[in-house]
């Protein structure tokens, strides 16, 4: 039905073969006739019987479909007030937008100790069930919550994080599990925005590890974020905002400790007033700003660096509204002479304001013989400016989740863990950038983990245990996922774009129609030459190219940066000190193992050909995997040439049997004739292969941590 979707009816007249219409009786007694189309006859799913409908989970329905599931949740929600129903082992949940008291200690109690099928649904079950298969099994145990935005997945999260911090309570009296709880104002104040679809909407994925020792009491924990939408510090969408905590702090301009900020309403900033109105109807920013204050407080962040974390902000909003002139000549641009707007941001961060008035619009080139500096257009010294507004906050960010984690750090032996992935949900707005292209690719591996755990993996132990059974035919999304970041994949050739010299959007759509254009999941739009469709899992999304390569580029310009680096405030200084190129954890013990390359690798002709969001997406998303996907990863890639080598599971024991022997934590570094550090788990059962190959040129860094 085109506004119901789906409609319940009886059938009113026997149906014979051959009849091209079928009667029905709607639910209203309206009756009608229903054309079947054909041949064959292409007759209406079947209803489950009254009696089935309304149950708790959905393989006890007798006929499973669309409709069918559809039907069930909604009798569910709107009859009987149940949000949650099982499917298997998944729990559904909707979203109903308002507070229900069904998550207090006294229901976590009743669920504790529980097994799944015996109580109603409830996120309460699955973390129970995670909880007690730890202890069981002696398993470390993951829950991962997906969904489209605005589907709730945030406080899914918070809820089994709470169930977990009440039944594994700390033995001792160092409270970690507050701190466990306390993380969540202070990261939804920094990584949360409103968005046209949700209030509270995640801007970014994270995966929280909560310890336990050998009582299953919880003795600290630690957090990876994934893909921090950075684009939205600077640009929002009609009817959404910026970061939460930008806004807090506007609200709170009149506290007397800020008055150093100089801060002004929200809609004063260019960087809080794009999206129209700055307030959300029922949040109150300043009392916001407050939980984040004690929560910082309670995780031991002391109040010089929370002062400096809240001046770095300001600094973000003030670099906004910095007024960037053209010149005459169209070729270059100009400040007006002291901007009072730049001298706040070079105050609050400590640095030296004629250097960076002059930055602001020049760069430095580099060729062979000499080094000379070039105006920058006003266009581009405008989307200078805004990547490193755009940097500065994505390396806040960073340090702050780090600050957590030392805050949440133990030194407590971990016996085992259980893992909470909250990632952004599928996402298709009326625009559509590279960030709903990171975020959908995102979903699309998340599906195929789905997939994996409830068609997969479960048939292939039907078929072990020979129990018959009709083969399910499931919609597998690995062509999809293959357009996105096999050879030549849409990735693969933005990041071709990205290095020549004058690349271009249009260029790399181009690209697209003419390298994919017939496949089954990517299609032109019939009306534009600047953007692509994606048939993805969820939905077909059509994203406009306008864009791509400069975020997927991500270009700082060192000068700017430099400056920064010479703050005079230590905290703003050791922000943009160089990563060690993020080298792995030496393993820790008494004896280490030394690796050094047999052979150096290529240095990087051009120091833009930086790894690209892109690139770090495929990366950061592989970081969580089991050694089991790792293998098959490794397995899909096979170029046979100069850099590939080949590892035999027979080494990769004997390795491990070594350190074993010798309690090194639980990392190997895998030797080979050029040698990667790569860490691997003890138990390596999951490797079956006779041998692993392992191209060089992938830069697999997701390989580093398991």
């Amino acid at each position: 039905h085109n506004n119901e979707v789906w409609r319940s009816a009886e059938i009113v007249k026997d149906y014979k073969e051959g009849d091209k219409t079928l009667h029905l009786k709607l639910e209203d007694e309206t009756v009608m006739q229903y054309p079947l189309g054909g041949p064959p006859a292409q007759l209406p799913h079947l209803r489950n019987p009254d009696i089935l409908v309304g149950e708790n989970d959905l393989t006890a329905l007798s006929y499973l479909h669309e409709p069918a599931v559809l039907h069930n949740l909604k009798v569910r929600f709107l009859e009987s007030n149940h949000i949650y129903t099982y499917c298997g082992i998944v729990l559904v949940a909707i979203n109903p937008y308002e507070q229900l008291h069904i998550y207090g200690d006294d229901v976590i109690y009743a669920y504790s100790g529980q097994n799944m099928g015996d109580m109603d649904p409830h996120i309460f079950a699955v973390a129970e069930e995670a909880y007690k298969q730890m202890g069981r099994d002696e398993k470390n145990q993951s829950i991962i919550v997906s969904g489209e935005s605005g589907a709730g997945k945030t406080v899914s999260a918070k809820y089994a994080m709470r169930f977990f911090a009440t039944v594994g309570g700390s033995s001792s009296e160092t409270n970690v599990e507050e701190k466990v709880l306390a993380s969540s104002p202070i990261m939804e104040a920094i990584g949360n925005a409103k968005t046209t679809r949700n209030d509270n909407s995640s801007r970014f994925g994270k995966y929280i590890q909560i310890g336990f020792d050998k009582r299953y009491h919880i003795i600290g924990a630690n957090m990876r974020t994934y893909l921090l939408e950075k684009s939205r510090v600077v640009f929002q969408a009609e009817y959404e905002r910026n970061y939460h905590i930008f806004y807090q702090l506007c609200a709170s301009s009149s506290l007397p400790e800020f008055a150093e900020l100089a801060l002004e309403p929200a809609e004063d900033f260019f960087y809080t007033m794009q999206g129209g109105d700055t307030a959300i109807d029922g949040v109150d920013d300043l009392d916001d700003l407050d939980k984040t204050r004690q929560a910082f407080t309670l995780l031991g962040v002391k109040e010089s660096h929370q002062m400096s974390i809240f001046r770095i902000i300001a600094s973000i909003l003030h670099l906004g509204n910095v007024d960037i002139q053209s010149e005459r000549d169209g070729e270059s641009s100009n400040l007006p002479v002291r901007d009072v707007h730049l001298n706040h941001f070079c105050a609050l961060l400590g640095v030296e304001h004629d250097q960076m008035e002059h930055w602001l619009c020049h760069r430095k080139l580099v060729t062979t013989s000499e080094t000379y500096v070039k105006n920058m257009p006003i266009q581009q010294a405008i989307n200078a400016r805004n990547a490193l507004s755009k940097h500065i906050y994505a390396q806040l960010f960073n340090w702050i989740v780090q600050h957590i984690n030392k805050a949440l750090h133990t030194t407590s032996k971990q016996h085992s863990f259980i893992g909470v992935l909250d990632i952004y949900g599928f996402e298709t707005f009326e625009i559509n950038s590279f960030e709903q292209f990171c975020i959908n690719y995102a979903n699309e591996k998340l599906q195929q983990q789905f997939n994996s755990h409830v068609f997969k993996l479960e048939q292939e132990e039907y078929m072990r245990e020979e129990i018959p059974w009709t083969l399910i035919d499931f919609y597998d999304n690995q062509p999809c996922i293959d357009l996105i970041e096999a050879k030549l994949g849409i990735l693969d050739l933005l990041d071709e774009e990205c290095k020549v010299p004058k690349g271009t959007d249009q260029n790399w759509a181009q690209k697209l129609y003419d390298r994919h254009g017939s496949s089954q999941h990517f299609k032109k739009p019939r009306m534009s030459n600047v953007s692509f469709i994606i048939a993805h899992f969820a939905d077909k999304v059509e994203y406009q190219c306008d864009g791509f390569l400069e975020k997927n580029r991500d270009t700082v310009y060192e000068e700017q940066i430099n400056i920064l680096k010479a703050s005079k405030y230590p905290l703003v200084a050791d922000l943009f000190q160089d990563d060690k190129d993020n080298v792995p954890p030496t393993p820790t013990g008494k004896s280490k193992i030394n690796v050094r390359p047999a052979k150096p690798a290529p240095k990087n002709p051009n120091k833009e050909h930086k790894k690209t969001v892109g690139l770090q997406a495929i990366c950061s998303l592989c970081t969580a995997l089991t050694t089991q996907q790792i293998v098959k990863i490794l397995n899909l890639y096979t170029p046979v040439n100069e850099f590939e080598e080949r590892v035999s599971v027979a080494f990769i024991r004997s390795i491990q049997a070594q350190l074993q022997e010798r309690k090194d934590p639980p990392q190997l570094l895998l030797d080979s004739k050029y040698i990667f550090p790569v860490l691997f788990p003890f138990n390596p059962s999951a490797i079956t292969m006779d041998t692993i190959h392992i191209p060089a040129a992938l830069n697999l860094d997701f390989l580093n941590r398991v």
